[in-house]
């Protein structure tokens, strides 16, 4: 019998719809992670960067999760679990677990630039949740690398399923699947998917199906697949659209795209900026393209 991974496949990292004043709008959010399923996608990351868990208070934080797992079932949510404090990351881990999900992706310790002792005691405490773990690398932002080296020590020791890996350099996916070929490689930035994809990638946490799932969906079975001919000209006409995920703008780019496509995005919390005009400009034009040639 196949081992069931949550993990596997797309889930979006969720966009958080919030109204005028700046709440956030449950129903809303309950829609969108049901729409995201009836167009073809496997689940939802809820408390990602791009669902802006660091302007959440706590009580939001925990009603996002349980809004989610309604929507769609618990097996569907693997919610982001970072905080300042490993203590803290483990009582997310529970409230999701309570909450009824199967899984939980972590960033390393995000407050300071941690050593490999601090990494590793970091994901052991949060495993002591019960619940799979899946590492989040993003080097860009935490200045803690989680090289292919760690990320095999942390799997060997139990502490972590599978890796999102946001670094960028998709060279790494053939040493990881050299030191730890059970560890699974989840695509962590929409702009190198098909890379990572053909490298052996399980699945792919995803930013631009909050506009466009159906096209996004397609492209990674495509990829994944390894159908080039059907993959490489959907990637080209997407790209304009997914680099903006390892963008400093990503949640306003991508939530500007939702509003173009008929759904809701709408603003973001302080401090996080409106976009300046050249950087809509290019957004709304890309997106517009991507409506034009059907892929809305």
């Amino acid at each position: 019998m196949t081992e069931y991974r949550p993990w596997r496949g797309v889930l979006v990292a969720t966009a958080l719809p919030l109204n005028d004043d700046l709440s956030v709008n449950y129903d809303r959010y309950a829609e969108h992670c049901a729409w995201l399923v009836e167009n073809g996608c496997d689940g939802v990351v809820p408390n990602g960067s791009l669902g802006e868990y660091q302007v959440l208070t706590p009580e939001e934080r925990a009603r996002v999760v349980e809004t989610a797992v309604a929507a769609i079932g618990g097996e569907r949510v693997m919610p982001g679990v970072a905080a300042y404090g490993c203590a803290e990351s483990r009582r997310w881990a529970e409230q999701a677990g309570e909450a009824g999900c199967r899984a939980v992706m972590l960033l390393p310790p995000n407050a300071y630039r941690a050593d490999e002792r601090s990494v590793l005691a970091h994901y052991a405490e949060v495993a002591r949740s019960g619940l799979p773990v899946v590492a989040y690398n993003n080097p860009i932002d935490t200045k803690v690398d989680l090289v292919p080296e760690l990320l095999a020590r942390l799997h060997g020791e139990g502490h972590i399923q599978g890796v999102k890996e946001f670094s960028g350099d998709v060279r790494r996916a053939y040493r990881i699947a050299e030191l730890a070929p059970e560890l699974d490689l989840l695509i962590g930035a929409d702009d190198v998917l098909l890379e990572l994809a053909v490298a052996g990638a399980k699945g792919w946490v995803a930013g631009y199906p909050n506009a466009l799932p159906r096209a996004s969906v397609e492209l990674y079975r495509a990829a994944v697949d390894g159908d080039l001919n059907a993959a490489l000209p959907l990637y080209r006409q997407l790209h304009p659209l997914l680099r903006w995920d390892s963008r400093v703008e990503f949640v306003q780019a991508i939530k500007l795209s939702m509003d173009i496509v008929g759904r809701h995005g709408g603003p973001c919390r302080p401090p996080r900026a409106t976009l300046l005009p050249g950087q809509e400009a290019a957004v709304r034009a890309a997106t517009e393209k991507a409506v034009a040639a059907g892929l809305a």
